[in-house]
């Protein structure tokens, strides 16, 4: 089933944001999708998996060793994920 992942990363810009996908390399398996942007408190980045594991297998093996890698060892916290399992969804569909 589909998960989607809501992340609140332990960075403030977009350009720290684009300075760990340069380094992030080929895109995970099972990512479908993904938007970046901030809120009034920060970068927030939602992205669409084929399933949870594929989210998790995600967070616990690439992004940990990039976060510390771009951040340095001790980042300014952690990321903080809120996980939805998908239970509907909408997918507009070309006309023509």
């Amino acid at each position: 089933m589909q998960w989607i992942a809501v992340a609140t990363p332990p960075f403030g810009s977009i350009e720290q944001f684009d300075q760990v996908m340069s380094n992030m390399g080929q895109e995970p398996d099972g990512l479908q999708a993904r938007y970046v942007g901030t809120a009034g408190d920060g970068v927030r980045v939602v992205t669409l998996w084929e399933s949870r594991e594929h989210a998790e297998r995600f967070f616990a093996e690439r992004l940990g060793p990039v976060l510390a890698k771009v951040l340095g060892p001790d980042p300014a916290g952690t990321p903080e994920i809120l996980g939805i399992e998908v239970a509907r969804t909408y997918t507009r569909q070309p006309v023509g």
